[in-house]
This record gives structure tokens, C-alpha cells and sequence, in this order.
């Protein structure tokens, strides 16, 4: 994987001075309460058009074990698809694999329908691969979420929480 670029927006300073050191570029989602579609837009706008796919991964999906991201660009550097999408017993996750020949697609996302709509479209071109990892359809959206979380990844809890 190359070019890795972090969509900020709350507290898009505080971000990327933990991020300064890493190669990384950044952009800006000016609204970051907008959908999640904005932020998907911005951060195809930052990748090289050159660039033949990009890997979409939520910052609310932050237990993805790297073997799930390398089965998504396997699949597709062996011509197997240009959509994929985990799935842990039946429920699709994250993170997403879209070949960008899809990028005008992806710039011009419905905020109100999103990624969900875009896959519901092209239901036929995607590819579900199931995954021995539930963490692909778990999402965290609390401080609870993340404290169970972190103790069922870690056997403990938070040390800051």
C-alpha cells in the first residue's frame, strides 16, 4: 500500500501534529459534521491519478488486522474484482477496496445516501470475502464502545479512560 492519506477534521491540528512524522499527507473535510460521503470525496481528491484503487478504512474500525487489507488488495491485483468488501458471518464491514475507476463516482457520493447507496448499485461488480475477523462490522461510536473494545483486543482496559 502507498500514499496514504488521513481525512481530518475535528481537531485536524492535534491530528496532525500525532501524525507529523509519519508519511502521510492529509486533507481537509471543512465540515466534518457533514456525512461521511465529504470526507470519502476529499480524500479522493488528494490521490495521484495514477493511483489504480484506493482502500477506504474508518477511524471508528480501528481493530482491522493487516491480513484483511492485504486480502482486499490481493484479490484485486489478481484480477478478481474492482469492489470488495470484508464480511465477518454474513454482515459486510470495513474496510472497502474500490477500484478507482469508480472515481467520479466516488467524488460526486449523495452525502445523504453515501457508500451504502454506491455499493447497492454496483451490488453485481462486488465482491464480499469473508473474513475470521468480527472487527470488520464492528464499529465504535462511544467511550464504552472503545473501552470494550480495547479490553476484548487487549485483554484490558484503557490505562487513559
Amino acid at each position: 500500500m502507498q500514499n496514504i492519506t488521513v481525512v481530518v477534521g475535528h481537531r485536524a491540528d492535534e491530528i496532525r501534529k500525532q501524525l507529523k512524522d509519519c508519511e502521510i499527507s492529509f486533507a481537509l473535510n471543512a465540515d466534518p459534521d457533514s456525512e461521511m460521503s465529504v470526507s470519502i470525496a476529499r480524500g479522493v481528491e488528494q490521490v495521484d491519478e495514477q493511483a489504480k484503487a484506493i482502500v477506504i478504512a474508518l477511524v471508528d474500525h480501528p481493530a482491522i488486522a493487516p491480513a484483511v487489507i492485504r486480502l482486499l488488495i490481493d484479490e484485486w491485483r489478481n484480477g478478481h474484482g474492482k469492489l470488495f468488501q470484508p464480511e465477518y458471518e454474513g454482515r459486510g464491514g470495513h474496510p472497502v477496496l474500490i477500484d478507482l475507476a469508480y472515481r467520479d463516482e466516488l467524488l460526486s457520493l449523495d452525502p445523504q445516501l453515501g457508500l451504502r447507496a454506491f455499493f447497492d448499485r454496483h451490488r453485481a461488480e462486488r465482491r464480499r470475502l469473508p473474513v475470521n475477523s468480527p472487527y470488520v462490522a464492528r464499529d465504535m461510536d462511544t467511550w464504552e464502545d472503545y473501552r470494550q473494545l480495547h479490553e476484548q483486543v487487549f485483554g484490558a482496559l484503557p490505562e487513559c479512560v
